[in-house]
Order: C-alpha cells, then structure tokens, then sequence
C-alpha cells in the first residue's frame, strides 16, 4: 500500500455505514435466517442439498464474494521488508499456530466434553468440540483491515501480516486440525480438508493476485486503483457476508429455536477464548515495546478468525445441519461486538506503548 493511500486511510473516517453497524446487520440477517428456515423448509432443504464434492456450492460462491475482495488488496510484494520490524510478525505468528488452535481446543474440551456434559449426548457434544476446533485453527484475513484502521495500525504492516499468514494457512490449517480432532476421536477426511484450503485460501489468494497485477497494469501502475477497484467490489462482499449468515442460520433454524440456551453455550467458550488470546498478544507486544501502531493490529489478528474458511470446512465435514456448523456461526454472532470491546481498549491504551 502506498504511503498516499495509507495517508489518506488515516484522514478518511475509520467506519463507513457497514462497519459501524455491522454488529445490527448481522442481528438481523439472524434473524432472517431463522425466519427463513422456519417458513420455507422445503425451500431451504433444496439449497442444502446443492453440493459437490462436500462443499455446498451456494455457500462456496457467497464465501467468494466475501473475500475475493480481500484477497485483491494483499500485496505478497511487501513480504519482502519483513526483516527490518519482525517483532509484531512473530508474536501474530507465534499466537495464530501455536497458541490459538490449542487452547480453543482445549476450551471446547472442557466446557462441552466435561461442563456441559448434562445437557447434550456425547455424540452431539464432539459436533461442537469439531466446530470450536475449526474456528480457532482459522486466523482471521478479511476482517483485519477493517480493526487494523479502527485502531489506526500500519496499513502497509497489517497487508504483510495478513500475507504471511495466508501463506501460513495454506500448509498449516490442515495438518492442526487434522491434529487437533484426533485427539478428540473424530474421524477426520483429509481430501475435504485439503478441497476447503484450496477453495477458500489458495485460489482465491492467486486469483486476487492476478486481478491486482492486471488493475495495477491498466492503470500504468498505479498501486492506489486497486483500492478503488476493491471500493467497487465491497457491496458484493457485503451481500455475501449477510447472505451467508442468513443461509447458515436457515439451515440451522430448527436447532436455534428448539434449543435457544445452546447458543449461550457456544458462545461462552469462544468469548473467553476471544479476551484471552488479546491478553496474551497484547501483551506480549507491550513487553516486547512494539510500536502501538503495529502491536493493535497483531493483537487483534491473533484474536479475530476467518470464520468463512471455518464455515466452509464444518459444512463439508459434518453438513449444513450438523453441530459443528453451527458452532462456526456462532463464531460470527460472537465475535463483532468482542472485536468492537478490543478495538476499544486497545485505543484507550494506546499511550502505553512506544509512539510508532
């Protein structure tokens, strides 16, 4: 990203109308969601049933709308200046593969194998451990632009982060999950695994690239149209991201209704999950006197998911209506208004740290 671009991120307002209800849009995609299941089951059972391969195809072409767009603004050339600030890059790194995934394991472990042991079978009770699982193996792309300008992070260091970090998913996430539920008893297919990573992170990462490239080149290689070429593509995102959410809770509506307290249930794990991992990051970062600027935004990273890749693995794993997928969605539901509390602190506290 230019210093222009970084520039003018810096004076424009942080939030547009999305984001600033962001928390309201998706409450009532919910909501909608609920509504449709319960009105038009036959209706919602035929978009279930589109499929190939494990992966809803419904689905699969609303999680492309959400991050194509994402994908288009990283720029893998900014790797390359890594060397001279690493401190923020390890302690994402550092959180996001070998902190995360376990301890969100074990967090689902103990609330739904042992504290919530009296209220669900055994069998339903490994469908939510799975759904945790994938959520905290699945550390968050799309979303770390929009708390990276809320706390007014580097723009330039949060595309490498999100970068690296991608290139990291694509060798990792398989393997941790594939880990993880072993040791949980859970039959893991390894074909569905590998299919989701190369759906949803490795083509949309090279098909993002190729579109920048050819952005950048038809427009005699000014770096700042790409922003404007994203701006173009953001309602689509948008329409995919309440579409989505309207969709998985349709699936799912039966199962909400019947059991509201289940919600509360997936939440509590994820909330504590969610604080934690900012604790850790954040002051990990502060010990190690990383610039305010750049110690936010790693912080948050480590602390939101990439809930759409989450998503789509659960539905090919276990299938739209299973407890698995709904433990991913209750991801979302959770994780706006916790990422706004950080975003929060995070700036009240921005006097702690070094000055960038």
């Amino acid at each position: 990203m230019s210093q222009q671009s970084a520039a003018s991120g810096h004076a424009a307002s942080p939030l547009g109308v999305f984001e600033r209800y962001l928390s309201l849009w998706v409450l009532l995609a919910i909501l909608a969601g609920i509504a449709l299941g319960l009105a038009a089951p036959g209706s919602v059972g035929v978009l279930a049933s589109l499929e190939y391969a494990s992966v809803n195809l419904v689905v699969a072409v609303l999680i492309w709308a959400m991050i194509y767009p994402m994908m288009v603004g990283v720029d893998f050339a900014s790797v390359r200046d890594i060397g001279r600030r690493p401190k923020g890059l390890v302690i994402t790194l550092v959180v996001n593969w070998l902190v995360k995934p376990f301890t969100m394991a074990a967090l689902a472990v103990l609330f739904f194998g042992h504290l919530y042991a009296g209220f669900m079978a055994p069998g339903e009770a490994d469908q939510y451990i799975a759904g945790l699982i994938l959520l905290g193996a699945a550390p968050c792309t799309a979303m770390v632009f929009v708390w990276s300008q809320l706390t007014r992070g580097d723009p330039a260091y949060t595309l490498v982060q999100v970068s690296v970090n991608d290139l990291v998913m694509i060798v990792a996430f398989a393997p941790i999950v594939a880990l993880l539920l072993g040791v949980t008893d859970i039959v893991v297919p390894w074909e569905t695994l590998l299919l989701s990573v190369a759906l949803y992170v490795v083509i949309p990462l090279v098909a993002g690239a190729f579109t920048r490239r050819r952005v950048i080149a038809r427009h005699g290689g000014d770096e700042t149209s790409v922003d404007a070429f994203t701006a173009r593509l953001k309602p689509w995102s948008i329409i995919g991201l309440l579409a989505t959410v309207v969709l998985l809770f349709a699936f799912q509506a039966g199962t909400i209704v019947s059991n509201p307290l289940l919600i509360v249930l997936i939440a509590i794990p994820i909330v504590i999950q969610s604080y934690g991992i900012f604790a850790v990051a954040y002051a990990a970062a502060k010990a190690w006197k990383v610039p305010h600027n750049i110690a936010a935004p790693c912080a948050l990273i480590g602390t939101s998911n990439f809930f759409e890749l989450a998503v789509a693995v659960a539905i090919g794993l276990f299938g739209l209506s299973s407890g698995a997928a709904l433990a991913t969605v209750v991801g979302v539901l959770v994780e706006v208004p916790v990422m706004l509390s950080l975003v929060a602190f995070a700036n009240r506290t921005r006097a702690s740290f070094p000055a960038a």
